[in-house]
């Protein structure tokens, strides 16, 4: 059984047992890309009990469940292929609907409460990040994670040649974080006001699954699919000087 303690890494905990991750979501705590910080920095960031926390991830962790599949034993292909059928894919054909979605609420509802503008704004500059982020990662950076595997040896010419692309991957993931957080403000928590209609609650549904999947996302990217493969790159340079 896997244990941590309150010095470990949030992105460790849950790269080792994801289904944790529905206790971060829940009490707020980012393990994607805060996923650096020690349990107990980021359970006092959001003003919780460390202790109390990592107590109720102990008992959870007990709990008998369904063996899951360990992205941290995937080979890096195995890795980033799982992520463009998975994460990828999702968000290919829910950014459109999304955005369509947030255009029309505010059209319809955005006299009476005028923070649907704002939504819409938001999630439209995400989208379109999120869209160019998606093309950079798989027809730039997975490629050579990919090779960079398939490889026994490193060339000179590429040692350290992932750290710039994996940096700027890192760099847009923090600026989708600070978007999707914005739209849990402006939405009150994903909470519709009573007069809502039927668009009005759909559309804030799908926008709490769409940050529950990009924390997901984020988190398997930036603590374990980029230090695996600086790690991979770092060794097989290393190679070189012996």
């Amino acid at each position: 059984m896997t244990t941590f303690q309150i010095h470990d890494t949030v992105g460790a905990i849950v790269r080792d047992r994801p289904s944790l991750s529905r206790w971060f979501e829940q009490a707020k705590v980012d393990y994607c890309c805060g996923g650096k910080k020690t349990l107990e920095e980021a359970c006092r960031q959001v003003g919780i009990d460390p202790q109390g926390f990592l107590a109720q991830l102990v008992a959870s962790n007990t709990s008998d469940e369904e063996p899951e599949v360990n992205i941290a034993t995937l080979s890096l292909t195995e890795l980033a292929d799982r992520i463009e059928q998975t994460h990828h894919a999702y968000l290919h054909s829910e950014l459109p609907r999304l955005e369509k979605m947030t255009a029309k609420v505010a059209a319809v509802h955005g006299d009476k409460e005028p923070r649907l503008h704002q939504i819409k704004a938001v999630f439209l500059a995400l989208s379109q990040e999120l869209t160019t982020h998606l093309m950079k990662e798989e027809q730039i950076l997975f490629p050579m994670i990919r090779q960079l595997e398939s490889k026994e040896t490193l060339c000179l010419f590429q040692s350290g040649y992932l750290a710039n692309p994996v940096r700027c991957m890192e760099f847009e993931h923090e600026e989708a974080g600070i978007a999707l957080a914005q739209l849990r403000q402006l939405t009150d928590d994903f909470t519709p006001p009573e007069w809502a209609c039927n668009t009005y609650r759909a559309m804030l549904d799908a926008l709490a699954t769409f940050e529950q999947d990009m924390h997901q996302h984020i988190h398997k990217e930036n603590n374990v699919l980029f230090p695996r493969a600086i790690a991979m790159e770092q060794e097989k340079a290393g190679q070189l000087l012996v």
